[in-house]
This record gives structure tokens, sequence and C-alpha cells, in this order.
């Protein structure tokens, strides 16, 4: 890394770059099981869904730019669920591969676990090898391989599901 990262909470004034980088994944990787690109207002509302809910939205910002972001939100919408999260990284294609995704989820772990959060869900497509060793390293396990499940680049994309437990 060339230059100093901050990871900090995101704010609406991130929202472009935010838009940009989910898009870059959309239109450019299976991370993704979406084909349209967002809009701002899309973005916007999401943003706002999660601050409503009191989820953490940070970014990674080096040289005034956005480098990347994470979040979490609801695994599922039902109350027995409340313990549990499930949460996304993404990382501008400039600056992947210098260990950005890692910078974002440590502190986003420490904020579930100070949340009271007990379980975190990692969705991955079953070919992002990066992703799932990032999660390993993490203390990430796999849970869940749901075949053929996803529908995208004219083939069909496995799923997999990735647990981290969290004491407390």
């Amino acid at each position: 890394m060339n230059s100093i990262i901050n990871v900090r909470n995101a704010n609406e004034g991130d929202l472009l770059s935010i838009l940009h980088i989910y898009n870059d994944a959309i239109l450019n990787t299976t991370a993704v099981y979406s084909e349209e690109p967002h809009t701002l207002e899309m973005r916007q509302a999401w943003y706002q869904e999660r601050v409503n809910n009191g989820f953490p939205v940070l970014v990674a910002e080096t040289g005034g730019k956005i480098a990347g972001f994470c979040t979490y939100g609801h695994f599922r919408a039902w109350p027995c669920y409340r313990y549990t999260v499930e949460h996304s990284v993404y990382v501008d294609p400039v600056f992947q591969g210098q260990g950005i995704s890692k910078l974002l989820l440590r502190p986003l772990i420490d904020i579930a676990r100070k949340n009271g959060i007990h379980a975190v869900i990692a969705g991955i497509d079953s070919e992002n090898q990066i992703s799932y060793h990032l999660h390993q390293s993490l203390g990430f396990r796999q849970v869940a391989h749901f075949k053929e499940v996803g529908f995208k680049f004219n083939r069909w994309l496995d799923l997999l599901f990735m647990q981290l437990l969290l004491d407390g």
C-alpha cells in the first residue's frame, strides 16, 4: 500500500463513489447476483435503510478517494434471526489486491460484536477464491454450498455461505 488508508463511517457524500464501486461489481463480476446497475436514488434508499436500522456502513478512504466499502444488514426478516447479519464488502478495482477488504472487515466484525450480533454470514460466489480465502483468514467457515442458484453471464452460479460465530 502506497498511502495511508483510513476506515471510517460512510456519509451521504460517499454514496456516488459507493455506487460506482457497486455498479462495477454488478456489471463485471459475479460478486453480486444482479444484472442491472443501480441508480443514485437506489443507493440513497439503501443507505437510509442501513442508518435507520442502526447498521454500520464503513468506507476505506485513501488520497481523498473511496477505495471500498462494507456493511451488514438483516440476514432474514423474521425476529428470531435478529442476532444474525449478512455482510458485504466491495473494493474499487483500482485498489484491489492491497488488503483493503481485510481493513474494512475487521472493524465491521468488531462493531457486530459490540452490537450483540452472534453470527455473521457471507454469501460468496463459489468461483471467488480471493473472497473465500479472505473470509477464512478472518475465521469464517463454509457452512453451505448451493448449486446453480444464480444465473449470470450466460452460466449457472454456485453460492457459498460462510459463517463467523462471535463469542460474547
